[in-house]
């Protein structure tokens, strides 16, 4: 079932993008089903023990994919940023622009591959690996 609040943010988005934010919702929630979902800085991400691991957000490119910890993931199709963090994005327009295996397969890594974001500021603004077993 739906976050309501992350619904709630869906139903708010250009209704051109609301068919992209449900689909990507329905399969973060299935494939990380033990993860917590909530509006984190004003978008939906999900949560494994704290860490951001995932979320999405309306920009003006459309509906940005975002990994906290994508740029270890060693995929193609993923934007990586410059700068001290280890985010990774994907934009959409269109619902057949997702691929969902790919999809899927970047969420098992985003299982596996975790910087810990949680603790960035009490180790001021030092990025730690998390050794995920």
């Amino acid at each position: 079932m739906m976050n309501s609040t992350i619904e709630n943010y869906i139903l708010q988005l250009d209704s051109k993008y609301q068919s992209i934010a449900v689909l990507l919702t329905e399969t973060i929630d299935s494939e990380l089903n033990y993860s917590e979902s909530k509006i984190w800085h004003s978008h939906p991400v999900w949560f494994i023990d704290g860490n951001p691991i995932v979320g999405f957000s309306q920009e003006k490119k459309g509906i940005r994919l975002m990994f906290w910890s994508g740029a270890d993931f060693d995929e193609d199709g993923l934007i990586i940023r410059d700068g001290k963090f280890k985010d990774a994005s994907v934009y959409y327009t269109e619902t057949n622009q997702v691929e969902l295996e790919k999809l899927k397969n970047w969420l098992k890594k985003s299982e596996k591959i975790q910087w810990d974001y949680k603790n960035i500021v009490k180790k001021k603004g030092r990025l730690d690996r998390i050794e995920i077993i």
